[in-house]
């Protein structure tokens, strides 16, 4: 299967979800509304200090190079969720990957003409329940079959609010169980500062995203990283492609029924 014929199959069987339908976006309007998304989320909500040139995108160097997933609601007519998905083939033409601003990923050479990288996901209030974290893991599910890849790998990020101790707590509690294989482990270049005492605070809660990434079976592959811009830390995470498959899969025919 050539890659434009395996774009047209994908765009043609993208899962779809009661008011909520899934796509590539095909034009630059549609990349346009996930960035105006990304914006109002990142910037106006959580406040995050964004570089782009363009009042009201966040647009990055990335962009251009990426493929952008989006759900949008056809009641309301507008996109609500969002993912971008950078190739190994699009990581070439751009010089690397996003997640290498913040970590040393040289454990991850083997596994890097497989593997894809996913970030910027964001869905827009009053959209966020299982049903679009699922429609869009879904997506990535089929994307990932499409194209033959075996591995994605992100950035989930964790928000401060809570302090640093409670994060580290959670990565602690965390890491015990999801360690990734020392070959697969990597270094942040600037990690999230320690904290006395750490081990005893409160977790802070896990966000959904981490969560979804966890139930599927990622593996956590490093320490948190702390990403002064977004005012967040970062947990770079790694997931087979079978595992998110066969999880949202069967996550998706689950929620069929219970969105509307």
């Amino acid at each position: 299967m050539t890659l434009a014929v395996a774009v047209q199959h994908q765009r043609a069987t993208l899962p779809a979800l009661g008011r909520y339908e899934l796509a590539l976006a095909a034009s630059e309007l549609d990349v346009y509304e996930a960035q105006r998304l990304r914006y109002r989320v990142f910037h106006d909500e959580l406040g995050a200090r964004l570089t782009s040139r363009i009042p009201g995108l966040d647009c990055d160097f990335f962009d251009p190079y990426c493929e952008h997933l989006i759900v949008r609601d056809r009641v309301e007519q507008r996109v609500v969720g969002c993912y971008r998905v950078l190739t190994p083939e699009g990581a070439k033409r751009v010089g690397g990957l996003y997640s290498e601003q913040e970590y040393d990923l040289v454990r991850l050479d083997p596994l890097r003409e497989r593997m894809v990288e996913v970030g910027r996901a964001c869905i827009a209030p009053g959209h966020r329940h299982g049903g679009v974290i699922a429609l869009l893991f879904a997506g990535l599910a089929s994307y990932l079959d499409v194209r033959g890849y075996r591995y994605l790998f992100g950035l989930a990020s964790v928000p401060l609010h809570a302090g640093l101790d409670a994060v580290h707590a959670l990565f602690v509690a965390q890491w015990a169980e999801r360690a990734a294989p020392i070959e697969y482990r990597v270094t942040p270049r600037r990690p999230l500062p320690e904290v006395e005492g750490a081990t005893r605070a409160e977790p802070a809660p896990c966000p959904a995203l981490l969560k979804a990434y966890l139930n599927a079976g990622a593996w956590l592959c490093g320490a948190p990283a702390l990403d002064a811009d977004f005012r967040c830390a970062d947990v770079p995470v790694l997931l087979s492609a079978e595992r998110v498959s066969r999880r949202y899969a069967r996550h998706f025919r689950a929620e069929m029924g219970s969105i509307g």
